[in-house]
């Protein structure tokens, strides 16, 4: 079986994986997974997600300033921060966000920084990398108001995903794409099937957010780009489908949405 599969979010800069790089690639590589997005979380892990994307032909960067990193959005990583997102291969702003489970946390360091990436992507023509976590709540409708008052632009993707049927209809009607990753493999998760046979085909994407979040059988160990096999396996076989028809239309949203080349 041979799949078209991209990691829509990685965070391939992380020492984590310095120790077999390259290997890490190839058995993604090995595994079908030829595209892969890696995320910024913060300025030093901006300028090296940018660099491994201009290094490596089939990875591409975003860069952005995550929620549990707000109190470091200074002025001037702000500037550093617009000045990066013009680089070659970054395909979006993000990863931004709000997290109110991780504590203690500044609302309003949030929100401020997650308003300056939403008007850094549109000035960029950029679509957004949202993390939301206890958060949907008040994050929803900033992003609705977002999304109604740039009807043209490209909206983005709510990474991770863990709500309901109705805030993923929510996100969705407002233009965004729900991604999922290898907590859909976890039985916790066998309660919310619903939700990840609602989504439809044409919004859904999928993700490792490696080196966290491995799927079930490789629980307790480094997730890596490869592991997606795993998750897209088990999402096709709740959505009962073909996995080989999920690859496809998976990896074809992300190539929408963050504008990347056809492969071949």
């Amino acid at each position: 079986m041979s799949l078209d599969l991209i990691d829509s979010h990685a965070h391939l800069d992380l020492p984590d994986f310095a120790p077999d790089f390259d290997d890490v690639l190839k058995r993604a590589a090995n595994a079908g997974v030829n595209t892969l997005i890696t995320i910024g979380i913060d300025i030093p892990s901006n300028k090296k997600a940018v660099e491994l994307a201009a290094v490596y032909d089939h990875v591409y960067a975003t860069v952005g300033i995550h929620p549990c990193d707000s109190a470091s959005a200074t002025a001037e990583a702000l500037s550093e921060l617009a000045d990066l997102a013009i680089s070659p291969k970054v395909v979006a702003i993000g990863e931004t966000g709000l997290d109110f489970y991780h504590k203690p946390y500044s609302e309003a360091n949030q929100l401020n920084t997650l308003v300056y990436q939403l008007d850094l992507a549109v000035q960029t023509g950029k679509p957004i990398v949202i993390h939301s976590r206890q958060a949907d709540a008040t994050i929803a409708p900033l992003l609705v108001d977002w999304a109604n008052g740039h009807p043209s632009h490209p909206k983005g993707v709510i990474h991770c995903f863990g709500g309901n049927i109705e805030m993923a209809d929510r996100y969705i009607k407002a233009g965004f794409y729900i991604s999922l990753g290898g907590y859909v493999t976890y039985p916790s998760s066998r309660k919310t099937y619903d939700v990840y046979r609602y989504i439809p085909g044409e919004r859904l994407l999928l993700e490792t957010d490696c080196p966290f979040l491995p799927p079930q059988g490789k629980r307790g160990e480094r997730n890596e780009p490869s592991y997606l096999v795993q998750t897209a396996q088990a999402l096709a076989d709740i959505r009962e489908i073909p996995v080989e028809e999920l690859a496809r239309a998976t990896a074809r949203n992300v190539r929408r949405l963050f504008g990347l080349p056809e492969i071949g």
